[in-house]
């Protein structure tokens, strides 16, 4: 029997790195803590190498953290929260087709594939070196563990996505476009809205703060003007997903989920 496996947002070898950065560090300052104390240039080389441990440390402790929130197999289990919760807002029609872009390690496309049995659901990804632990084989094994027989994984660019317009019934995803280095994240958005039929469903979770995406508020109001109808703006750090303060702590203010329909 396969086992899901849908790695963590937060990796191991980031953390080890970072604690293996701190150790380092702590080791150069112990050599350079031999400089005599009359030495200026040594000073501020004893400081910068200290602050350095201090720095590597706490960042190391903080994601530590975060992974342990993160876990599919932990106690507070945050990505399966999120990801249920995603799905739940995703109706894609019997024989219809739902997009999930940047799948990851296709734990929201499996979930709306579950969740629409009689649909069809492609994830898309180019599992970059960003995340290295994520690939296509890895959103096969774990669509074969949860028998979703309904989803299928393809290469893709989410800036220039390779469908004809109109191409699905339903796109979605979490957490993705706030990754993706871009002056305009908007443009991504519409890249996006692109591809969805007349009367297809959006779900995007992600961070949408003023810096990287500007007025969120004012681009839901100009998709209504072009013709979208439903959008609005649903907070997830209100208790939905997590508290303010957890996303504060996690470095996820202004998460919320934009929906609404073609």
């Amino acid at each position: 029997m396969m086992n899901t496996d849908y790695k963590n947002w937060v990796p191991k070898g980031l953390i080890g790195g970072l604690f293996a950065g701190a150790a380092l560090s702590l080791v150069i300052y112990l050599f350079v803590s031999k400089i005599p104390s009359g030495n200026l240039w040594g000073h501020i080389l004893k400081i910068i190498v200290f602050a350095a441990v201090i720095v590597l440390y706490v960042i190391g402790l903080w994601m530590l953290i975060l992974h342990r929130r993160f876990s599919y197999s932990g106690k507070r289990q945050l990505s399966r929260q999120i990801i249920d919760g995603i799905a739940k807002y995703v109706n894609i029609p019997d024989g219809g087709i739902g997009l999930d872009i940047g799948c990851g390690s296709g734990a929201l496309a499996i979930a709306c594939a579950k969740r629409n049995p009689k649909a069809r659901v492609v994830g898309l990804d180019r599992w970059g070196k960003e995340y290295a632990s994520f690939s296509k084989t890895l959103c096969e094994n774990n669509a074969k563990a949860e028998k979703a027989e309904n989803v299928t994984f393809e290469i893709g660019d989410a800036l220039k996505l390779r469908y004809k317009d109109e191409s699905f019934d339903a796109v979605f995803s979490n957490y993705v476009y706030h990754n993706i280095p871009s002056k305009n994240r908007q443009v991504i958005l519409l890249e996006t809205l692109r591809v969805l039929k007349k009367g297809g469903i959006f779900v995007i979770h992600d961070i949408f703060s003023r810096a990287k995406y500007g007025d969120i508020k004012e681009f839901a109001e100009r998709l209504k003007k072009m013709g979208y109808e439903e959008v609005r703006l649903v907070e997830t750090t209100d208790g939905t997903f997590m508290s303010k303060t957890e996303a504060i702590f996690m470095g996820l203010s202004g998460s919320a989920l934009l929906v609404g329909r073609k």
